[in-house]
């Protein structure tokens, strides 16, 4: 690392473990992740380089790319970035948002293995269009524990991508058994996932604050020093927080309910009655 960078921010996890050092070097950024890499970016975030650790695999340092720094680069180019997955019903884009641990990608992948394509797992890209927004496919890809890919695809069920050396989590790639949308989708609706108390699905209607602060929370945003980007940031989430489309979703974390909520948000999303879905 050159010896006039400046440390301006840290990731840290809930334990204490540090897991992304920022600094400024010049007029463009690095990134430390310790013991497995360090990514430079360029100041407008259209250049990134990689330098790892002697030893990380190939298959580490693309997954730290496509999940950590390139959302971050997106970000630097005044793309609107949030943590949430993505799914397509009915020709149309239905988000989750929330933080880790919440069931993101565990919801759109049990979407994906009922026929419902998804779009992304994390990394949910936001572009203006008509009056509202639509959502960009990400990587053709999704992040599950053990326990969520025994029970959506089973262990030997789907293809994976080489495993990386900091998570046990398996990279399942898309295919006949987890369809993935190549097309972008207008958003219809946004759900802030709960932590899992409610017995069945439960939905609860948001203001246009609330889902601001809530947009605020959960933006990919590299930095926060940078005053005019900032402002272009938040005048877009301001306009994003306009549209009827934001709700909280707690549903029960049971592999066995998946069904039944993914029955609920469509309904919910569609206002469609029960039979129609079942």
């Amino acid at each position: 690392m050159p010896l006039d960078a400046t440390l301006f921010h840290q990731w840290v996890f809930p334990d204490g473990t540090l897991w992304t050092d920022f600094y400024r070097i010049g007029g463009a950024y690095l990134l430390r992740f310790p013991e497995l890499a360090d990514f430079q970016l360029s100041q407008d975030g259209g250049q990134i380089q990689a330098w790892p650790v002697q030893g990380v695999s190939d298959a580490t340092i693309q997954h730290l790319y496509l999940n950590q720094v390139l959302p971050l680069a997106l970000s630097r180019q005044g793309k609107l970035v949030l943590h949430g997955s993505a799914v397509e019903i009915s020709g149309e884009g239905i988000a989750f948002i929330g933080g880790s641990g919440r069931g993101k990608s565990t919801l759109a992948a049990s979407f994906a293995t009922d026929g419902f394509r998804f779009l992304t797992d994390d990394g949910l890209l936001l572009e203006p269009c008509d009056g509202g927004f639509r959502i960009m496919p990400s990587h053709p890809s999704i992040r599950l524990w053990g326990d969520s890919e025994e029970a959506l695809v089973g262990k030997d069920g789907v293809r994976k991508a080489p495993p990386v050396q900091f998570t046990s989590k398996a990279r399942l790639l898309a295919g006949d058994e987890i369809v993935f949308c190549e097309q972008p989708r207008r958003l219809r609706r946004v759900y802030f996932l709960g932590d899992g108390v409610q017995q069945e699905a439960v939905f609860e209607g948001m203001t246009g604050r609330e889902a601001l602060m809530e947009l605020v929370k959960h933006s990919f945003l590299l930095e926060i020093e940078a005053h005019e980007l900032l402002a272009a940031h938040f005048d877009e989430l301001s306009c994003l927080a306009g549209q009827p489309i934001f709700y909280r979703l707690d549903y029960p974390r049971r592999f066995e309910d998946l069904s039944r909520v993914r029955r609920a948000i469509v309904r919910h999303a569609y206002k469609v009655n029960q039979h129609e879905v079942d």
